[in-house]
């Protein structure tokens, strides 16, 4: 009995225990289950506090606001950076990789006498002037449109190699490729080819063009006079050649191998040195219509010249410069003329004498003679100047009138046939005098002929010629001196015992004009330098 009591309870003690691990756990996972229905009943009603945010307008008016801490896409930004660094990298290796081309070829805009490089290698460049050199031939394009042609065969035109091409490319800056995007590289270089220099002279002389043995020969531009004014004469193209020129152009295509010549806008031909457009054309016309406005009215009173637009018109030209200039030999020709026409210095002249005789005197130097070549100076400055003036020529003598007798009507006469002397004055007789002149037979006879007083002088010492012995032939004294022709004069003369008559043939003088001394003073109140003298027989 007492062991199944105590079996009974042991039985009971172990269905206690059991009981207890069992509500144990059930509070335990009630505990559990009440709590994570707390965080989740939490979370909600955080979740809805966050929405409710956005029921309101104002955020200040809201009870649940809470400013909300913005985080960075930190993913995002380390994708941009992945990018850009790839994108600049791959840049920097097309870049790298464009300039390591250009290391061993042109730049893309490369031309190289005339012919395009651009991305192209030395061995190629060299092929393709090769190539060339095979057919080449070279079209010379003539002025009239006609072609002639020089083929290298003709001149043996070879390609021979140099380094001029790889000056080129290492010329070149690889790293500064992209500058040849905006700019052309164009290069002029010697290619290397050679040719047979006296078979190329011979061909160029053997051209049609250059035989040409009756070419038109350039003419430049010029101003012309058209009736009123001058106007420009238009130039004038030619087609003789320029062998010279035309030699140098060849020569310089040859060496590029290029394959036509323009003739003309190579200047192969002789070319007007100026042409209508030119300044110095224009500035000569104008220079030339200015002289036409000129105008010189020469005084020969009471007679009078004009030069003007007709005269003027035929005397102006240009050279070979434009300089304007004057035909000169056609305007001292006119000058001639007025000399001929209105000239008395020299010339025979009827005189009426004091005695009612008329006579012909020769010889002597009064009366009017023009300058010529002073007038020449003279009268081109008043042209160029345009002005419109009135004076008389550049005289080397003058005299008293353009009319009649040109000494006028108040002069010294000498008879010296009668041995007399008259002075007039206005035409009237204001004194007279015997005389004594040369003596013939010494040979110093008093020379007949129109002269004029040079000065009058009070005392006097008229000297002779020098002697041998270095004295002189004679040294006298006088008190009136008047010289008319050269060492011969009027003079006082108080060894002379008489005066007139035949005295002058034993007792003569030098040549000179003696006269008493009274006569000789009373001559001198008359006469001024530029009387005149007449002597005659």
């Amino acid at each position: 009995m007492s062991d199944m009591k105590k079996s009974k309870k042991n039985v009971s003690s172990q269905k206690d225990t059991k009981q207890e691990k069992l509500l144990a756990e059930l509070e335990s996972l009630e505990v559990e289950d009440l709590s994570g229905f707390s965080l989740k009943q939490e979370k909600k009603q955080k979740k809805d506090e966050e929405d409710l945010v956005f029921l309101y307008d104002d955020d200040e008016k809201n009870p649940n606001y809470h400013p909300k801490k913005k985080r960075r896409n930190s993913k995002a930004g380390k994708k941009w950076v992945i990018i850009s660094a790839s994108v600049v990298g791959v840049l920097l290796a097309v870049y790298l990789g464009i300039a390591f081309y250009f290391n061993s070829h042109f730049y893309l805009s490369t031309i190289i006498n005339g012919n395009k490089m651009g991305g192209k290698t030395v061995a190629y460049a060299e092929e393709f002037i090769e190539k060339q050199i095979a057919d080449y031939e070279l079209k010379l394009k003539r002025s009239d449109g006609q072609i002639e042609k020089i083929q290298g065969k003709e001149i043996i035109l070879k390609y021979q190699s140099s380094n001029e091409l790889e000056k080129v490319l290492k010329s070149q800056n690889p790293f500064l490729w992209p500058k040849a995007l905006f700019q052309k590289d164009i290069r002029k270089i010697e290619t290397g080819v050679t040719y047979d220099q006296q078979k190329l002279k011979t061909k160029i002389n053997q051209l049609e063009c250059v035989k040409n043995s009756e070419p038109i020969k350039s003419v430049s531009a010029t101003p012309v006079f058209s009736g009123n004014e001058f106007t420009i004469q238009k130039e004038v193209f030619g087609n003789e050649i320029n062998v010279e020129n035309l030699t140098k152009v060849v020569e310089d295509h040859l060496d590029g191998l290029k394959e036509e010549i323009d003739m003309k806008a190579s200047k192969a031909y002789f070319e007007p040195k100026y042409v209508s457009e030119s300044k110095e054309v224009i500035s000569a016309r104008e220079t030339m219509n200015k002289c036409l406005n000129a105008e010189i009215v020469y005084d020969f009173n009471p007679f009078t010249e004009k030069v003007d637009k007709e005269n003027i018109s035929q005397w102006l030209s240009v050279d070979e410069n434009m300089r304007v200039s004057f035909k000169e030999s056609s305007v001292k020709e006119y000058i001639k003329k007025l000399s001929t026409k209105y000239d008395t210095s020299g010339k025979p002249r009827s005189f009426v004498t004091a005695t009612g005789k008329t006579v012909e005197v020769k010889n002597g130097i009064y009366g009017w003679k023009i300058n010529q070549s002073a007038e020449y100076t003279k009268l081109t400055e008043d042209i160029l100047s345009g002005k419109s003036i009135k004076r008389e020529p550049e005289y080397k003598r003058k005299a008293v009138s353009h009319q009649g007798n040109d000494f006028g009507n108040t002069y010294a006469e000498v008879d010296l046939t009668t041995q007399h002397m008259w002075f007039f004055q206005n035409g009237k007789m204001m004194m007279e005098s015997p005389i004594v002149t040369g003596k013939p037979s010494s040979g110093n006879a008093t020379p007949q002929g129109t002269y004029t007083v040079t000065y009058v002088q009070k005392g006097a010492v008229l000297k002779g010629k020098i002697l041998p012995n270095g004295k002189r032939e004679y040294e006298t004294p006088v008190d009136f001196w008047m010289p008319f022709n050269g060492g011969i004069g009027f003079h006082d003369a108080v060894w002379q015992s008489s005066f007139g008559g035949n005295r002058y043939l034993t007792h003569g003088s030098h040549g000179c004009i003696n006269m008493p001394k009274d006569k000789a003073q009373q001559l001198f109140g008359y006469l001024k330098a530029g009387t005149p003298v007449i002597c005659h027989y």
